[in-house]
This record gives C-alpha cells, structure tokens and sequence, in this order.
C-alpha cells in the first residue's frame, strides 16, 4: 500500500503539482484531424487545464485559453479566421501562439497574449504539450505513422484517474480471473458460449524496462513452453499512459489525463484496408454503459468494458492506502515505482523515462511482435493484445 501522500503524488495531474508537473514533459493526444473539419472549435480540457483547441482557415492549428483576455467568453464560440480565432463577443482575433492581433474599435493595441501551447497532428490524431521549452519530440510510433493501414479511433471518457488503467495494463494475472472466468460468466448470463479456456493459469509473470518509454510485461500458462513469444518477448506498455497491442495490427490503448479524477481513454487500432491503396479511418465516441443497479458495462461486451468496469468501480482517485499488494501485483510495484522516481527525476530538473530529444532514433519507433500471445487462454484472435 501506499501512503496518502505518495498517492497524491501520483494520481495528480494539474499545473503545480509534481505529477502534474511530470506529465507535462510527455505529448498527449487531444482529438481527431479529422473532426475538425466538422468542428474546428473545440473544447479541450487536458491535466487539469481548459483549453480551446482551433483550426484557422489557412490550417494553421492553436490550442489557447479557454476565454478570450477583454470579456471572458468561451473561445469555444470562436469563429476561425485567416489570422487565427475570432471571439464571437467583440471580435478580437488570436493567432496560434495566442497572441491578439486585431482589436476592432480599439485606437491603440498593446501586445496582449494568453496562454497558448504547441500541438502537432500525427496519425489522424492532434497531440499537444504542455511544458516547458525546449519541448521533445513527438514520439513516430509505427502505428501512428502509417498512411498505409485503416485505422479506427474510439473516445471514451471515464470518471477516474489515469493510474488506475495503468496499474490494470501492468497486472498479467487479472486476465485470467476478469476476463477468462468472469468473461465466461457474463457470457453464461446471456446464454452465450465461454470464449476462454479457463484451465489455463498463470505459472509466471515478469517485466523487462527497454528504450523509449517501453516496459514489456511476461507471463507463462500452464503446458506453455518458455520458448513462446508470450514469455521472450511479452506485451509492451508506453510508459506513462499507453497500452500497445503487440499482435494483428498496431494500435494502442491511450490513456490521456484529463484531470485528477477523469481520463479520456482513445482505443486506437489498425487494419489492412480491404481495398488495396485506399486506407479508411473511423472515428467513434461512446459512453459507459451502465445497468439499472448501477454497475459499468456487463453487458456491453468483453476485455476492454471490463477492464473500463474495474477501473470506474475503484472509485474516481483509488485510495491506495487501502489496498494489500500480493505477488501478482510486482508489475502495479514497478509502474508505481517507476512514477514516483520519474516524477523526482523532473524535479531535479531531468527527462523523465520515455522522453525523446535524438531525431535520428525518433523516424520510426517499432515495438517488438508477438505472433503467439495468450493461446493458452483460447482468445479469439480479434481479442489478443487487448489486456
């Protein structure tokens, strides 16, 4: 367990705060491109901050306060110009650096500026960073490179803090009992066949910490051999907000801050397209489901929902001095662990673990892959690398 303060130290996110201050050395991902062709104003609320994400009618992309400096309304209400944002009460403009360059009416115009921070668009998504200079880079994983694959992007906000999904992505063994026995009970609920092989128990677990932010996790299942993929090689996490799916296609779990008590979770896959040279993308946004005793996602599917259902059912900020930590738990160990040294390594005035600065090791960031992981557990192939 650990003690309230080192729980708040870690689950914090906004501005001032040490873990607010650590997250704030890493890119997140903040919305779709593509949806701002629909919608190029947009509220942003990351770590603890509200935001106005634009785009101009030049395509230049801003992400500035969220009120205009004279009146204080929405810029959310903000009409996209050439030079940048029009505020829809008296017409000041901002550009993308958040800088007013046009008062109408105004005789004489001082420089006023508000709060702005550096966005870039990468694989259909725009990410955004919101520390301090000299920024890193933004991380070229394979995924989000690829203009050759379909890709898929599914918002889902949820009410509790980023750890919380972390600490499940480092746990191996919850599989076994959340997804393959409780999997197969709510399965046997809606008279449904088991999808899991429930005789298949965890012999083993282990974790290797590598470059660039990756930890892969390992497990070993009874009547495996130890030459298999899941054990040499295991199921990659970005630390400190991303799950990966090392088998089929590429994607990630993206778990971005919100703030203390929400995160916004992207599901982030991709596929051969069905016709050659012709990539698609789809962008959904859902919504928990809950039932009428109030209880998240039983009926809404399995492995992503029910690991959505054990994050929310451990409350908006999970009081860890509460909690017994067992044996299965030295990955949780580790990630929380690797926070708490990260979070002192920035107030030292260091990069944390994962942080990119080389261009020449950032063209293409690939993740080793798994051809075999989880067959002990009969998981459908659509359903492997999602745990």
């Amino acid at each position: 367990m650990l003690t309230e303060e080192r729980n708040r130290r870690m689950t914090e996110t906004g501005p001032g705060t040490p873990g607010g201050d650590f997250l704030r050395r890493y890119w997140f991902p903040i919305a779709a491109v593509s949806e701002l062709d629909k919608e190029p104003v947009q509220p942003i609320r990351l770590l603890g901050e509200s935001l106005t994400l634009f785009r101009s009618l030049k395509g230049g992309l801003g992400l500035i306060a969220e009120r205009c400096a004279h009146r204080l309304l929405p810029l959310m209400y903000g009409i996209p110009h050439e030079s940048g944002l029009r505020c829809a009460y008296h017409g000041w403009i901002y550009d993308t650096e958040g800088t007013v360059v046009e008062r109408p009416f105004e005789p004489t115009c001082p420089p006023l500026k508000v709060t702005s921070y550096p966005v870039e668009a990468l694989g259909g998504l725009v990410f955004a960073y919101l520390g301090p200079e000299p920024r890193p880079l933004l991380p070229r994983w394979e995924a989000f490179i690829r203009d050759d694959l379909d890709r898929k992007m599914s918002f889902t906000p949820l009410p509790c803090n980023y750890v919380q999904c972390m600490d499940n992505s480092m746990d191996p063994v919850h599989f076994e009992y959340l997804h393959g026995h409780y999997g197969n009970y709510l399965l046997g609920l809606r008279d449904e066949p088991p999808a899991f092989n429930t005789a298949s128990a965890h012999v083993k677990i282990d974790f290797d910490v590598a470059d660039h932010g990756l930890i892969y996790k390992r497990r070993l299942l009874t009547g495996e051999s130890e030459d298999g993929d899941d054990w040499t090689i295991g199921h990659p996490i970005v630390f400190p907000y991303m799950l990966a799916s090392p088998t089929g296609s590429l994607g990630f779990q993206i778990r971005v801050p919100v703030d203390d008590t929400h995160t916004m979770h992207i599901n982030y896959t991709t596929s051969q397209p069905k016709e050659s040279g012709n990539p698609t993308e789809v962008i959904e946004h859902t919504e928990l489901e809950v039932d009428s005793w109030g209880r998240v996602n039983r009926s809404a599917g399995i492995v992503v929902p029910q690991d959505m259902m054990a994050w929310v059912g451990q409350g908006p900020v999970m009081d860890r001095t509460k909690e017994y930590l067992a044996t299965s738990d030295k990955g949780v160990v580790l990630y929380h662990k690797l926070l708490l040294d990260n979070i002192d390594k920035v107030g030292r005035g260091e990069d944390p673990f994962g942080v990119i600065r080389d261009g020449a090791k950032n063209e293409m960031l690939e993740i080793k892959k798994t051809t075999t992981e989880r067959e002990g557990f009969n998981i459908p192939g659509a359903l492997r690398g999602r745990a």
